[in-house]
């Protein structure tokens, strides 16, 4: 997508992009603290799953939730590290992964993300009348972005438009742990923001060449999942979410193909071939699903 493409698309984003109650419902709760390991862990909370990091001298964090689950993390993450360094990723801009920006910027964390997040999370502010509370990234980054805590380098890495238009996947190089936010929804029909710049073809791009990028011991932190298969995973579940995409459009360019309405090519409950996915919602639908694909294939004819 280019820039002026999306920058027009930026023109139609609404309070929607606001990833609404129900489909917190549905990610598993046992902590909400989680370890992988002795400093890198996940925490579950209310929103899009949080990463963290902890060292003697740094905390880095990934996502931030809503304000009153960033308070808890807030309090919760000094049983594990309160180092001096403070660092926020945002993944990219809904409001189930910025909306406690506020709680870690007054504890002194720097926020970073890529540069169209802050621009996307400006609209969904002035849409919504909350421009005033809006906390967003003071660092912002084009392709990619590092920092080395000696023991760890820390990397966000921006692959183009996906999920949004802003989407980064944040890795921990020496872990060999990468947290993709809502790039994937495990075993979840997702919400395929198209008014945020979001693109199918490019989301399926993107988890190929994470995939490649990735190895058989990469563990993975996803924003969302089903209940039965949680929010962590390997190689694997990158390529079945690959995979549902590319369902998704062939389902799609199918039936444009054949003349159908999108009546008729939404009449389907389910692909036979990814049984396990659950809805939470109208938003999150295998017709939500399909409507997105049908208007980014006919968007290019």
């Amino acid at each position: 997508m280019n820039r002026k493409t999306f920058l027009r698309q930026l023109g139609y984003v609404t309070a929607g992009t606001i990833l609404t109650p129900p489909l917190l419902k549905l990610t598993k709760q046992n902590g909400p603290f989680f370890r992988m390991n002795s400093d890198i862990g996940y925490f579950t909370g209310r929103g899009g799953t949080i990463g963290w990091f902890v060292t003697p001298d740094a905390v880095v964090v990934v996502d931030s939730q809503f304000q009153n689950s960033a308070e808890d993390f807030i309090s919760g993450i000094t049983d594990y590290g309160t180092g001096p360094t403070r660092i926020l990723f945002n993944t990219h801009h809904h409001g189930d992964h910025v909306s406690g920006n506020g709680v870690f910027s007054s504890e002194n964390y720097q926020i970073i993300a890529h540069e169209n997040v802050p621009i996307l999370q400006r609209r969904v502010a002035e849409a919504q009348g909350n421009i005033d509370s809006m906390v967003a990234a003071e660092i912002t980054f084009d392709d990619s972005y590092s920092i080395d805590l000696g023991t760890e380098q820390v990397t966000a890495r921006y692959y183009g438009s996906a999920h949004t238009g802003g989407d980064s996947v944040i890795w921990f190089e020496n872990k060999n742990i990468a947290h993709m936010g809502d790039l994937v929804f495990n075993r979840w029909y997702p919400f395929i923001d198209l008014e945020g710049g979001a693109s199918i073809q490019g989301w399926i791009e993107l988890l190929e060449t994470v995939a490649e990028e990735a190895n058989r011991e990469t563990r993975f932190i996803f924003g969302h999942g089903n209940v039965d298969f949680g929010v962590t995973g390997d190689t694997s579940d990158i390529l079945y979410m690959r995979d549902f995409l590319s369902k998704l459009l062939d389902h799609t360019s199918e039936g444009l193909t054949a003349g159908q309405s999108i009546d008729e090519i939404t009449n389907i409950d389910q692909f036979k071939e990814f049984p396990d996915h659950q809805s939470a919602g109208a938003r999150l639908s295998l017709t939500a699903n399909i409507t997105a694909a049908y208007e980014e294939l006919s968007s290019e004819t």
